[in-house]
């Protein structure tokens, strides 16, 4: 049988040896009967997978290089979190390749335990991402109740201002940036306010032509007789 070795020691404390660890796998190793095809050391943070070594590992499990890949404990592999965890032991297994943890007994995939051990793994990352599916539900409900993810509503405030008094001031000979200024608001929206004031204010110049026909009917129905035909 074919073994793989992983070892890893922090970057932030200089006096561990790797050298420690590899000691006991390698006996380990020995003593099941097994070859070390390659010994994988990184020497960085386990709080995520991005190292040289962990990749390069996985990469060769995916082309069944080895069948067992040794770690001295579970946190040698990462310490990334439960779910993550044991999501990289299930990859490890969808290889074919077993996970063994030296100091852990139950964190092996090989034995009586090893199913159980996936099965676990598997629950755990559902639940995982339940949690993340109800996480992303809550906030965009937050959205959508406040308008952004600040609780500010989405766009620029609105101003509140009097339109009557932009005419006045209009009128008073102010410019459209004296205006502004005094309202608290911009060029645009006084001017918007101006226009929209004098078009309401400006009676529709197809009514006035229908009012005017009213008396004008009425005045030619005094001078000429309506005169209507007999039904016989």
């Amino acid at each position: 049988m074919r073994a793989a070795i992983y070892a890893r020691v922090s970057t932030r404390d200089k006096q561990q040896d790797v050298e420690n660890q590899l000691l006991q796998l390698r006996e380990f190793a020995g003593h099941q009967g097994w070859t070390v095809s390659r010994e994988y050391i990184d020497q960085a943070s386990g709080k995520n997978s991005k190292r040289d070594e962990f990749r390069e590992m996985f990469s060769a499990a995916s082309k069944r290089a080895f069948d067992v890949v040794l770690v001295w404990a579970l946190d040698r592999l990462t310490r990334e979190g439960v779910a993550e965890t044991f999501e990289h032991i299930k990859r490890l297994k969808s290889h074919g390749v077993d996970f063994i943890s030296y100091t852990e007994e139950h964190f092996r995939t090989t034995g009586s335990s090893g199913e159980l051990l996936i099965a676990v793994a598997a629950w755990i990352a559902k639940q995982e991402r339940i949690r993340m599916s109800e996480r992303s539900r809550a906030g965009l409900e937050r959205v959508r109740r406040t308008g952004t993810k600040s609780g500010k509503p989405i766009g620029r405030p609105r101003v509140i201002f009097r339109r009557d008094q932009v005419n006045d001031l209009r009128a008073q000979g102010l410019s459209w940036s004296e205006i502004a200024k005094a309202m608290g608001t911009s060029q645009t929206s006084v001017r918007r306010a101006c226009d929209l004031a004098k078009t309401v204010s400006t009676p529709s110049p197809i009514k006035t032509r229908e009012t005017n026909r009213i008396p004008n009917f009425l005045e030619a129905c005094h001078k000429e007789p309506f005169l209507a035909k007999e039904v016989s």
